[in-house]
């Protein structure tokens, strides 16, 4: 009976040494499973922290964007304002041209007058030279006159 009891003693004892060798099994798989969980937790941060990164480079590209369509729409105002500029410079010289052609026109009218001055001028000389030309030829009628009238005495 005491060799039985014994044995069966000793069959309880084995199988709770193996019950909690089980349940430290158990609890060393929870641990490492715990573990596992907390590096696929650092994983995920890691994820979002590279996602944020991202994120930042990805505004800083959007940053260095807009900084350059500002550049270039400074630069588009400027090639409008030296188009105005150049378009008014125009328009000057465009009006400079128009004075010059009214004063050569004012300085063909003058000369238009001065040449029919001159040829009223030269009518007058014809004139005065026909006038001569009567009075001679009637200086020589006269003559002619008192030639007959010498002959007839």
């Amino acid at each position: 009976l005491s060799a039985v009891a014994s044995t069966r003693e000793g069959e309880r004892h084995r199988e709770k040494q193996r019950e909690r060798e089980r349940e430290r099994e158990r609890e060393r798989e929870r641990e490492r499973e715990r573990e596992r969980e907390r590096e696929r937790e650092r994983e995920r941060e890691r994820e979002r922290e590279r996602e944020r990164e991202r994120e930042r480079e990805r505004e800083r590209e959007r940053e260095r964007e807009r900084k350059r369509e500002r550049e270039r729409e400074r630069e588009r105002e400027r090639e409008r304002e030296r188009e105005r500029e150049r378009e008014r410079e125009r328009g000057r010289e465009r009006e400079r041209e128009r004075e010059r052609e009214r004063e050569r026109e004012r300085e063909r009218g003058r000369e238009r007058e001065r040449e029919r001055e001159r040829e009223k001028e030269r009518e007058r000389e014809r004139e005065r030279e026909r006038e001569r030309e009567r009075e001679r030829e009637r200086e020589r009628e006269r003559e002619r006159e008192r030639e007959r009238e010498i002959f007839f005495f």
